[in-house]
């Protein structure tokens, strides 16, 4: 007998076992059994629904037009908690997916004062009224009425200032510097905490894989009691394939007493540049300058200077200098040099 034949008749087997089971005469009377206690279960159900009950619902409050230049005094309501009544057929649409409305509250009139909004009873009723089935009776709600009070806030303009990291693909980099739009905003905050507010930074954000310039509208990051205006700002990254160019750059000392030469060895230094291709004809080496101040060379007694360069275009990436230290001798000029 093969493995699919053996699973026939498994199955032949269970299917006999089960139809004898059910034939059995206790099981006949349990199933008679559940029967009417399912059906006295959902009478009794049925009757329940009918009877009236209380539900405690809540409905969110919203704010909107909120001027920058206020602050609340004390945090407002953010929701109404309503006691309502009806049938516990009715009740069940509340519980069970029926989402409310928020109650707005428009705050647009309010720029540039101090003082207070108020919500009289009678329009929060409303607004919780206008969102229940027709037969629902509304008991009570709480807060009965909404109070907001506010104060005008400090304001200053700041600069805006990035904060992330760009990570580009192999081969490419920033080709300048990021550009920000618009690069000062106004902070709206309280008069003790404005003066300690010097920048608004971005949202922190991380940029991956980049091999072309883009563009990104980013948020700005505020505390709490802290608004920016505007909100949002634009970032505009250059980013641009790099290559690699080499230059022989020498090595020059300055403010050197008029009695005294100065030997660098070796005097010319091997600077590798990295540098974007729209500009990699027009980079030369007479951007780029390795200067030694003589005040420096005094308190040197190993006679071996660690050097760097002291110009450079801020869009170009320096990858090695070769040699990174050089030796230098004083000499005695002679009279007639």
């Amino acid at each position: 007998m093969n493995r699919l034949e053996k699973i026939k008749e498994s199955f032949k087997s269970a299917n006999l076992y089960i139809r004898a089971f059910l034939q059995r005469q206790q099981w006949r009377e349990a199933l008679v059994f559940l029967f009417f206690v399912l059906l006295s279960f959902g009478f009794w159900v049925s009757l329940s629904l009918q009877q009236e009950y209380e539900l405690t619902i809540t409905i969110p409050v919203r704010y909107k037009n909120i001027p920058p230049d206020i602050t609340f005094i004390h945090t407002p309501p953010d929701r109404v908690v309503a006691r309502v009544k009806d049938k516990g057929s009715v009740l069940l649409n509340y519980s069970f997916g029926r989402t409310f409305s928020p109650i707005e509250i428009n705050m647009r009139e309010t720029s540039g004062h101090t003082g207070s909004l108020e919500v009289q009873t009678r329009d929060v009723e409303y607004d919780i009224s206008k969102q229940l089935i027709g037969s629902t009776q509304l008991q009570t709600f709480e807060p009965s009425e909404i109070k907001v009070e506010y104060s005008q806030r400090a304001h200053k303009p700041v600069p805006v200032a990035f904060n992330g990291s760009i990570l580009t693909q192999e081969g490419y980099a920033l080709s300048g510097e990021i550009t920000i739009t618009p690069d000062i905003v106004e902070v709206f905050s309280n008069k003790e905490a404005i003066d300690t507010i010097l920048t608004a930074q971005t949202v922190y954000t991380e940029i991956k894989n980049v091999t072309k310039p883009i563009s990104r509208i980013i948020k700005l990051q505020a505390s709490e009691g802290t608004a920016f205006e505007p909100e949002m700002v634009t970032i505009t990254i250059p980013v641009e394939e790099f290559t690699e160019k080499s230059f022989e750059i020498p090595v020059r000392f300055i403010r050197v007493p008029s009695n005294l030469i100065i030997r660098a060895f070796p005097s010319m230094v091997k600077v590798n540049v990295h540098v974007p291709l729209s500009r990699y004809k027009d980079l030369t080496a007479d951007e780029f300058a390795i200067e030694v101040d003589y005040g420096y060379l005094e308190e040197n007694t190993t006679g071996v200077l660690s050097i760097d360069l002291t110009k450079k275009p801020e869009w170009a990436s320096i990858t090695t200098l070769q040699p990174d230290r050089i030796e230098f001798i004083f000499e005695q000029r002679r009279r007639d040099d």
